[in-house]
């Protein structure tokens, strides 16, 4: 379970926006969720590099995910069994 928990903090941490958004004030420390974000302008958006930096930005939690998988799916199996 506590691998999964792990996970979750990871997944949160890694795609919170907000966060950085209010506490950040300069561009060379924003995450890479606000990054994404630079793509778009009021009028218009990137749309091509928007989607190509999208895919690098979820890439490693769709590998960590299939590494961990076993883990993943056996504490959220045990989480659901009343006993």
């Amino acid at each position: 379970m506590i691998v999964v928990v792990v996970i979750f903090t990871f997944i949160g941490v890694w795609n919170d926006f907000l966060g950085p958004l209010l506490y950040l004030t300069s561009d060379d420390k924003f995450t890479l969720a606000l990054g994404l974000a630079g793509f778009q302008s009021t009028y218009t958006a990137q749309w091509g590099y928007l989607m190509a930096a999208s895919l690098v930005v979820i890439l490693p939690i769709i590998l960590i995910f299939f590494v961990l998988q076993r883990y993943f799916v056996e504490g959220v199996t045990l989480t659901g069994v009343k006993g």
